[in-house]
This record gives C-alpha cells, sequence and structure tokens, in this order.
C-alpha cells in the first residue's frame, strides 16, 4: 500500500518537533515563572527549577531546530527521570499513575534526538544539505 503522506515527511516532521517543543517550553515556564496558569514557580536551585530550565531552554532549542538533537536528548532522559521520581511511586503503569505525557514526551525527544532537526529548521538554514 503507497504512504500518501509520504511526500510531505518533512513538513510533518518539523510540525510534530515544533509543537512538541512549544508545549514543553510552556512546562518550562509553568516551573520558572508560574504562568501560564496559577501555579507558584519552582524555587531556585531545586530540582524544579533546573527541570524547568531543560523545559524552557531545551524545548525553544527543539521547536525552532537549533541542535535539537541534544536538547532532546536533554529533554528524553529529564522526562524519563520525571516519570520515576514522580509517577512511578503511584504505580508502574502510566495510566495508573498519570504518567502518560512524560511517557510521550520521553519517547517523542528520544526520536527528535535520533532524527536530528531536520530540513525545516534553523540547523537546516546553517547547515544545509550538500547537492550531491
Amino acid at each position: 500500500m503507497r504512504n500518501l503522506l509520504a511526500p510531505y515527511t518533512d513538513v510533518i516532521y518539523s510540525l510534530f518537533r515544533f509543537f512538541a517543543g512549544l508545549l514543553f517550553v510552556f512546562h518550562g515556564t509553568q516551573k520558572l515563572f508560574g504562568f501560564p496558569g496559577d501555579k507558584a514557580p519552582a524555587a531556585l536551585w531545586t530540582l524544579g527549577f533546573f527541570a524547568g530550565l531543560i523545559e524552557t531552554v531545551g524545548g525553544v532549542m527543539i521547536a525552532v531546530g537549533f541542535f535539537a538533537a541534544p536538547a532532546a536528548f536533554l529533554a528524553s532522559g529529564t522526562m524519563a527521570v520525571a516519570y520515576f521520581l514522580r509517577h512511578a511511586p503511584d504505580g508502574f503503569l502510566p495510566i495508573i499513575n498519570r504518567g502518560e505525557l512524560a511517557v510521550l514526551y520521553c519517547f517523542g525527544f528520544l526520536l527528535i534526538a535520533a532524527m536530528g532537526s531536520g530540513r525545516y529548521s534553523v540547523d537546516g538554514i546553517l547547515r544545509p544539505r550538500s547537492g550531491g
């Protein structure tokens, strides 16, 4: 069976990378600034503060595709740690401990780490592919 979306894989991947990074930024800004929402910011130099830094800075890097692979690798590890520290103590299965989002981010970012920034990215502009 022919994949009808095959001609659009670069665009679809870039959209996935952009929105995954952008949504990750919101998690970081909640931890750092309490925005969006009404959560209190994490105290300086705590695990929550460092997670917020990784989520904010890494999320921007992933969204725009600037060194997205290393940023996504770090973000993937952060989500694995978040799952095991925050969610797993409430039961191992994500459906029980409400850790589905951490698992999806973890493996989505692992995919980005493996695939890189992609064609439509800052890295794609700075380092164009060779034509031959």
